[in-house]
Parts: structure tokens; sequence; C-alpha cells
């Protein structure tokens, strides 16, 4: 570029080329995150805010306390640009203008940099949390069983196995929609708290498609009463840290070899699934009452208990997904009500032939008359073995928990 071209350039893009020599400069340098973000705020010409992919706020460049909280929460004049390195997100930039909107093609190539930077700067974090999660996965999935080789991997992770340990799951349903990869977020929370409650934990994301964020996480401890007080605390922690999610945790029993740490986290997964049907926040498998009987079916045979699911109640919750009833939620309601009709239908909100002719209904899709002793067992145990497959019972709206089917109670007389 000759001088004279050079001097016709707008002291505007003289300036945007320097912000970004800047920018360049801080992260060639080393100078952290924090730097990082006060460079690309500058060549922006705004508030900015680097967040990695897990919802972790990473720094921020704001002019005051308020601005730093306008630009946090999202309000109206913040934008939002996901960070990526391929075709993988890293994280998200945030940012709120002072002015004018910058240039496309600025906005593009800050983004890239901090990208590029946010990777290299969290990578390493990022690899333990991998291998933390490969860990548990392959305790719980029996891949690795030598009692030895379990507490070599554990140490290498920071965690010592040697006095025994428990397994712990905790799950998150958000009730609205979520941006960004809140799954991260429930980890971090998780892994926080668990930390402060007995150090050297290790957990991972679970791999479900579902609409919830699940994590699994093996908690050295030396006795029961330790394993109950991580989970009281990731119970606490996630409630403050995730208001608007549907949360559930739960744990195993102690084990003292972590050989056995594999039949804890069987122990945990039933208990999780057994609370999250109930709408209990906090399970332990000791409290599971008679579930507890179906956990060598669960481990050693699930077929067979799915099976018995579709002989019992598999037609029940298939005929209320396509119509719409409640023919699951009132045999539920007859058991939990010893097989009375009239406060069942007082729990349910409905008139009491109503109930009947439900009940009916129930004998002739699966066969199975809950009037009767062994219809109700038949039928009890299809709907334990619902909840420890984690099979989730039909409900729309108006029977979510707390809604009490959109009506109004009232009495019924005899």
């Amino acid at each position: 570029m000759t001088s004279e071209s050079a001097a016709r350039k707008s002291p505007a893009k003289r300036q945007g080329e320097g912000d970004l020599e800047a920018l360049s400069e801080a992260i060639e340098s080393g100078a952290g995150l924090p730097a990082v973000a006060r460079a690309a705020g500058k060549a922006l010409g705004a508030s900015v805010a680097l967040i990695d992919r897990s919802s972790a706020v990473l720094a921020v460049a704001a002019s005051s306390s308020a601005e730093e909280a306008k630009l946090l929460s999202g309000e109206d004049g913040v934008d939002g640009l996901e960070l990526r390195v391929a075709d993988t997100v890293v994280g998200e930039l945030r940012y709120r203008r002072r002015g004018e909107e910058p240039p496309a093609a600025l906005t593009r190539m800050v983004s890239t940099l901090l990208a590029l930077e946010l990777e290299r700067a969290r990578a390493p974090e990022w690899a333990s949390d991998e291998a933390a999660g490969q860990f548990v996965k392959a305790v719980l999935e029996r891949e690795v069983t030598d009692r030895g080789d379990i507490v070599a991997r554990a140490a290498e992770l920071g965690a010592q196995l040697d006095d025994g340990g428990g397994v712990v799951i905790g799950r998150a349903a958000p009730r609205s929609a979520q941006v960004g990869e809140w799954r991260g977020r429930v980890l971090v929370v998780a892994l926080r708290a668990l930390r402060a409650a007995s150090s050297g934990a290790v957990a991972g994301l679970g791999d479900d498609e579902s609409e919830r964020g699940e994590v699994t996480a093996i908690v050295p401890c030396a006795g029961e009463d330790e394993l109950a007080r991580a989970s009281k605390a990731l119970r606490t922690e996630l409630e403050a840290s995730l208001p608007g999610f549907a949360l559930t945790v739960a744990h195993g029993r102690w084990s003292a070899d972590p050989v056995d740490l594999y039949r804890g986290g069987k122990e945990a997964r039933l208990a999780a699934n057994v609370a999250e049907a109930d709408g209990v926040p906090l399970l332990a498998f000791e409290d599971t009452g008679a579930y507890r009987l179906l956990l060598p079916a669960m481990s050693e045979d699930p077929g067979e208990l799915e099976r018995f699911y579709e002989e019992t109640v598999a037609p029940l919750a298939a005929y209320d997904e396509q119509y719409e009833t409640e023919l699951v939620a009132t045999i539920e309601a007859y058991l939990e009500k010893d097989g009375n009709v009239t406060p069942t239908a007082e729990h349910l909100f409905t008139h009491r032939h109503t109930v009947r002719y439900r009940l009916e209904r129930v004998r002739e899709l699966c066969g199975h008359d809950i009037t009767s002793t062994e219809g109700r067992e038949k039928l009890g145990l299809g709907l334990k073995a619902m909840r420890v497959l984690g099979i989730a019972p039909p409900r729309g709206p108006a029977l979510e928990p707390g809604a009490e089917a959109g009506k109004v109670p009232r009495r019924h007389e005899d």
C-alpha cells in the first residue's frame, strides 16, 4: 500500500485496524481473558462479556456494574454471537454497543480471534472434564474392574477412593426454552457443589437425548453420612443456580470397595428414576422401599422388566397419549387410595362414575381387573416397573404437578 493510499484511509478505519492489532497483541502475549475482553470491547466499541460453552462467565469489559448487569442479563440492546472453531461451539460473545453497529467484517474477525483464544485457554480444563466423564462411565459400565486400576485412575484425576465412595446423580429439566449449552452449565454447577462437599469428586454428563441434563458423579467419601451430605449440597446448589428447572438428585449406597461403585451406580439410577417419576427432589436408594426389590431385574435382565411393563401399563399409557385420557393417573390414584372409588374421584377432581368407567376401560385395554387382588398386584408392579425403567408417564400441561388437572376442587356427594 502506498503512502498516498494510506493517507486517504479514514480515521475510523485506521482506528479499527489499530484496535484489531491491540487485540492480536493481547492474545499473542498471553495477557489473559480479561485483557483480551477489554481489547475486544475497544475494537467493537461496546461492552462485552466472554462466556464459555458451559455458560460460565469468563471475562467482562463494562464501564460500570450496572452496565455489566445489563450485559449479562441479555436485556434489550445486547447482541450475542456463538464463538465457533470449525463446527464446534466453544462459547459466546455478548456485546452492547456504545454507538453505531460495528462493521460485519470487523465483528466476524473479532469473534474468530476470541473463539481461537477461548479454545486455547480452556482446552486443558475441557480435556480434564472429558477424562473425568470417561472414567465415571468406565467404572459404572464395568469397563474397568480391577481395584488397583480404579484407584490409580481416580488418583490421576485428583480423586482419592482408598476410603471408599458413592455415586450421585443429578438431573435438571428446563421448564422453558434455554439458550446456549445449558447442559454444560448443569455440570459446572454440580461439580462446584460436590467438590465443596467432597474434594476430588469427578463427574460426567450423560448422553441423554431427552430434554433434561443429567450429571453422574463418583464422590470420594468415608461413609454413608458424607455421601448424604454431598447429595444435599448438590440439591441446594442446583436449586439456587438453576431457577426454572425441575430438579432431581439421588444417590446409591456407600461403597467401601471402589469395585462396588458399579452397584452404587445402578442403585443411584433406580433412585433417580423413582424420584423423578414421583416428583421427589432428593432420594436415597435406601429410601426407595419396595422398588429396591426390582434392582436385580433392572441390572441383570431389564428386558424382563420391560416385558412386564408392556403387559400391564404400556397399553394404558399408549391410550392416554393418543386420546389425552388419564387412565394411568387413575390407576395410580386408585392404588394410592387403597382401592376406594370416592377418595380416588376427589383426588382426581372428577365424578366417581367417571372413575368406574375408566377402571373398566383399563380392564378392556390390558386385561387386568384392578378391583381384584391379582389385578392390583400386577398393575402396581407395572407402575413400579415404569418408574424403575425411567419411563415418563403420559402427562399433558394440565396434568403437570400442581396443575390439579386445571380444575377447581369440589366436593362429591356419596
